[in-house]
C-alpha cells in the first residue's frame, strides 16, 4: 500500500500561527517536540464547546451537563481507539504524560516494590520517566538501574542478563521514542523481557503518539501514557492507559470527588474504572478537544506524517552534517523520528537558540529534561530541531542559513 504524501504548505492554513510575520517573515517553528501548533478544527471545537456544552460531567442530568459528559466520554473513546485499547474503562485522563506516569510510580510502585525488587529504566529517559521511578525505589528500598546506551543513541539489550542478576526486576519504564535523540526504541523486546522476569512494562508514548501508529497490545506493554499537546491538542491533559487487572488492583494517585463510590465518616469505598482514577473536576473542554486534535491527525494519517518527517530528518543530517564543526547526536535517519540534537563547536546552545530567534528560527536548547543522557553524551546542553506535519523544506534552509550566521558570529 502506498502511503499518501502529505502536503505541509496546504496545513499550513490551519495554524493562524504561520501567517504572523517577523520581519517579513513566518516563523520556522522547529520545537514541535517540546509542544506542537494547535490547528483552527480544534481551537474552534474547544469554544464552540465551551459556548454550548459546558458544565460539570457526569453528575448533572440537565441537557448541557448529558452534552458535556458525552463530549467528554467521547473523547476517551477516541484515545482508546488512536491506542488500540481493548476497553475505553482502561483509558484514564490526566493533566498530562507527567501526572500518568507519576500514578503509576506512586499507586503500582508503593505497593508492590521493596527491598530486593529492582526498578530498571535506560539512559534515555524524559526526567518524567525517571525522577519518579528513581524516588519511589529510593523509598520502598529497591535498586535504580539503568539501561545504557552506545554511541549511537541506542539501547545495549546485552546488558539485560546483568541486570536480572541484581534482584526481582518488577519494573521496566521506556519510552517509545527518545524526546533528545529521535531514537526509536525495542519496546515490544523489552516487554517480553519485562514479563520473563515477572515486571511491568511501563511505556512513555509522549514523544511517539504525534509521528507513529501506537498499538498498546501489539507492544504487549502494562502501562502506557502520553500528551494532548505534543499532538495538536490543548495542553493540560493526557492519557494514561493500563491494563484493567492491574488499575483495579491499584490504589488511587489522588483522592476527593467523583472518585468516591461512597463516603462515611469511617471509611470511604473507591468508584468504578476509570473514575477511581479522575478525581475532581476534570479538564472537560481540555479532554474534548485533545479528541478532536487525535481526529485532525488520524485523518491527516499517522503513516504520512512519519513519512514526510522521515524526508525532513534525511534533509536536515545531510546538510547539517556539511556544516564544519558541528557534531549530530543520535542514531542514524532510518532509526530516528524527525528530532534532530546537535552542538556546534565553541557557541553554547541557548546561545545558538538565540541567533536563531533573531532570523525567525525557533529551535529547543537545553538538556530537554534529559540530563543523565547529556552526562552520557559529555554534553551539559543540546541544540534541537524538531518537526511535525507543518514543517516545510524552507524550514530547514533557514536553520542551515541560521547556523551559518552563529558561525560567522563566533567566527
Amino acid at each position: 500500500m502506498t502511503t499518501q504524501r502529505l502536503d505541509a504548505q496546504k496545513l499550513r492554513a490551519d495554524f493562524a500561527v504561520f501567517e504572523e510575520l517577523t520581519n517579513g517573515r513566518p516563523v520556522a517553528y522547529l520545537d514541535s517536540a517540546s509542544s506542537t501548533q494547535k490547528p483552527r478544527q480544534v481551537l474552534d471545537a474547544m469554544r464552540e464547546f465551551y459556548e454550548h456544552s459546558y458544565a460539570n460531567v457526569h453528575r448533572g442530568v440537565y441537557t448541557l451537563a448529558e452534552r458535556a459528559t458525552a463530549g467528554y466520554e467521547g473523547a476517551r473513546e477516541k484515545v482508546r481507539a488512536y491506542i488500540n485499547a481493548p476497553s475505553n474503562r482502561e483509558v484514564i485522563f490526566t493533566r498530562g504524560a507527567t501526572e500518568a506516569l507519576n500514578l503509576i510510580a506512586y499507586s503500582w510502585g508503593l505497593e508492590n516494590l521493596g527491598p530486593g525488587d529492582v526498578v530498571v529504566i535506560t539512559e534515555l529517559e524524559h526526567h518524567a520517566n525517571f525522577v519518579p521511578w528513581q524516588f519511589i525505589a529510593k523509598k520502598t528500598g529497591a535498586q535504580f538501574a539503568h539501561i545504557p546506551i552506545d554511541d549511537y543513541g541506542e539501547l545495549q539489550l546485552d546488558a539485560l542478563d546483568e541486570i536480572a542478576t541484581r534482584g526481582n526486576v518488577k519494573v521496566v519504564a521506556n519510552n517509545l521514542v527518545s524526546n533528545t535523540l529521535g531514537t526509536i526504541n525495542p519496546v515490544e523486546k523489552l516487554a517480553v523481557w519485562a514479563h520473563e522476569q515477572g515486571a511491568i512494562m511501563v511505556v512513555d508514548a509522549a514523544q511517539a503518539a504525534p509521528h507513529r501508529h501506537i498499538d498498546v497490545q501489539a507492544l504487549g506493554c502494562d502501562f502506557l501514557a502520553f500528551s494532548s499537546h505534543k499532538v495538536c491538542g490543548p495542553s493540560g491533559v493526557g492519557a494514561l492507559w493500563g491494563r484493567r487487572e492491574l488499575l483495579e488492583e491499584m490504589q488511587p494517585f489522588n483522592l476527593g470527588g467523583e472518585m468516591i463510590r461512597s463516603v462515611a465518616l469511617d471509611r470511604t469505598s473507591w468508584n468504578e474504572l476509570p473514575y477511581k482514577f479522575e478525581a475532581g473536576t476534570p479538564a472537560i473542554a481540555e479532554a474534548y478537544g485533545f479528541g478532536v486534535a487525535l481526529d485532525y491527525v488520524s485523518e491527516i494519517g499517522l503513516d504520512a506524517i512519519e513519512a514526510h518527517e522521515h524526508e525532513l530528518v534525511v534533509t536536515a543530517m545531510d546538510r547539517l552534517g556539511e556544516i564544519p564543526g558541528l557534531r549530530i547526536f543520535g542514531p542514524p535517519a532510518e532509526r530516528r523520528t524527525g528530532i534532530v540534537s546537535f552542538e556546534l563547536e565553541g557557541v553554547h546552545p541557548h546561545d545558538v537558540a538565540q541567533i536563531l530567534n533573531w532570523e525567525g528560527v525557533a529551535v529547543r536548547a537545553g538538556h530537554h529534561c534529559t540530563q543523565p543522557l547529556m552526562t552520557r553524551l559529555g554534553v551539559a546542553a543540546t541544540t534541537r530541531a524538531s518537526f511535525y506535519l507543518y514543517t516545510i523544506e524552507e524550514d530547514i534552509d533557514r536553520l542551515i542559513d541560521g547556523l551559518l550566521k552563529v558561525k560567522e558570529t563566533f567566527a
